[in-house]
């Protein structure tokens, strides 16, 4: 039994056979999954030893090396304000500074809020939310290959994780639509993510002005007042690693910040690069470069939803690719889990990641051993949940389709076991007794839709069946189902005066702007 928090509005077809079934289990964009509690226990790798080890390593980073807050005299006066030492751009912290920061008033779990109230999301504590990926500049599906993303395919994307219930969140700049200009594309998505999904969703941090307009347009759709005290947004915040926070993420960080909306403070380290090699000093640098990020949010205003994130890949040392689905950062997330329990926030990892450039064996491979490894470390938001191709260039739309059954997995992997008189089955073993089988015994008949995950695209059919269909691979199924989903796209339902005075917002922020391409 899913333990998540579920409300049916639709009905499920009926008919005979495995597709039937499929169809009558694979839940509708009518279903409501509104973020996934974990049943099961976290990994703890490190002692309590090895993490105050840790611990101390990014406080001596950020005592002795510091961070450079680039571009922004307003940061480097809140910092002084607060007793950091300051030398010019490079900030350095005392031991604990940043933890006492952090822990006198960042949420431990907060609600983001979506359009539909239904669709709200707890992020924190035992909760998982899932979203797809993040900011390809490239799409691929079989029929056009790899190309360059559009508007259009953003929207693609926003309707199919709104179709789909193992995604609680919309997500952000799911692909860049580079039909559009620079600096008016930002409105364009999110008016993509307020129309075409009811689900919670990410504003734009490419500019400071760019996230202003992300907050305006939140405004009118959730109401100014409501906004100013409830989370309605998240912002990822990359820092520039290694330690440094440069000016367009600062900028948008006291944007978001200041409207009470979440920032994910996100070290972005490819080890051999923007860290060094060893996963010891990869999590110490998360740690060291996160809470720089998380205690600046608490300066802004104290209490702010934010969220401890962390992106670290290995790389091929020969070539200087990053490589994922790797042993290293899954021990490295691990750490970073426990880390982030212990400062007492919520935690970002990433999910479905590959470098393969097509939906093959390697993306299979690379993206389970991500998201396994994100799930049991604890993740409480799940970026990069499908799609991801490539090094994090492509969206792919096969690969959302395939990534979704991963996710869905997911789901019954952080169920647990159910232990009550129904999964226990005694009854079941009194009626069939020695000897005999289960296949039509009360029980399994009770239990026959949810007994087991069903996946959308996975084939378990004979060798024979699997002939006559056609002997269809992986992609060609998922590519079906997407076509599926995209032929059954309703929109949800919006207020006629809302929608109308987003796109006269929209309209009006686009007029007063010459277009930018670069």
């Amino acid at each position: 039994m899913i333990d998540d928090k579920i409300a049916v509005t639709g009905r499920r077809g009926r008919g005979g056979g495995r597709k039937a079934r499929q169809e009558q289990r694979q839940p509708e964009a009518t279903q409501v999954i509104a973020g996934l509690v974990r049943n099961i226990p976290t990994y703890e790798l490190l002692s309590e030893e090895g993490l105050a080890t840790v611990e101390a390593a990014a406080d001596t980073i950020l005592k002795d090396v510091g961070i450079e807050f680039r571009d922004d005299p307003e940061v480097i006066e809140i910092w002084q304000q607060a007793g950091a030492d300051i030398d010019g751009e490079r900030v350095r912290f005392e031991p604990g500074m940043l933890r006492t920061i952090i822990q006198k008033s960042a949420p431990k779990q907060f609600t983001q809020h979506a359009r539909n109230p239904a669709r709200n999301v707890e992020i924190g504590g035992n909760n998982i939310v899932f979203a797809p990926a993040y900011g390809p500049p490239f799409v691929r599906d079989i029929e056009g290959g790899r190309r360059y993303a559009s508007i259009e395919d953003f929207q693609n994307f926003v309707k199919l994780a709104y179709q789909i219930p193992w995604f609680h969140h919309s997500g952000g700049t799911v692909c860049e639509p580079v039909d559009i200009p620079v600096n008016k594309r930002h409105l364009d998505m999110v008016y993509a993510h307020l129309r075409y999904s009811d689900k919670p969703f990410m504003g734009s941090v490419t500019a400071a002005e760019r996230a202003a307009d992300s907050v305006e347009l939140a405004k009118i759709a959730f109401g100014a007042d409501f906004v100013d005290q409830n989370c309605c947004m998240i912002s990822l915040i990359n820092v520039n690693s290694p330690l440094v926070y440069d000016a367009t993420m600062l900028g948008a960080l006291k944007v978001y910040a200041r409207a009470n909306q979440g920032v994910i403070a996100t070290p972005f380290i490819l080890g051999g690069a923007m860290g060094p090699v060893t996963i010891g000093a990869s999590v110490a640098q998360v740690l060291a470069e996160a809470m720089a990020g998380l205690a600046l949010t608490q300066l802004i205003r104290p209490g702010s939803p934010c969220i401890m994130g962390a992106f670290v890949s290995s790389m091929s040392l020969r070539s200087g690719a990053p490589t994922f689905g790797m042993p290293e950062p899954a021990l490295a997330y691990l750490a970073i889990g426990q880390l982030a329990r212990r400062l007492g926030v919520p935690l970002r990892l990433g999910g479905c990641l590959t470098s393969s450039k097509i939906s093959d064996a390697q993306a299979a491979q690379e993206s389970a051993h991500t998201i396994m490894p994100t799930v049991l470390a604890g993740a409480n938001f799940v970026l990069h949940g499908a799609g991801w191709l490539e090094g994090g260039l492509v969206m792919g739309y096969e690969k959302l389709i395939l990534d979704a059954d991963q996710l869905g997995m997911m789901h019954v992997m952080a169920s647990g076991i159910a232990l009550d008189d129904n999964g226990l089955a005694l009854d079941a073993f009194r009626e069939v007794g020695p000897g005999s089988h289960f296949l039509g015994c009360a029980h399994t008949m009770a239990n026959y839709e949810t007994a087991y995950f069903d996946p959308a695209v996975t084939d378990s059919n004979s060798f024979e069946q699997w002939e006559e269909e056609g002997e269809k691979d992986a992609r060609v199924r998922a590519n079906a189902r997407l076509r599926e989903l995209q032929g059954s796209y309703e929109p949800p339902d919006i207020d006629p005066g809302i929608d109308e005075a987003l796109k006269d917002f929209i309209a009006r922020r686009k007029d007063s702007m010459p277009d930018a391409w670069y």
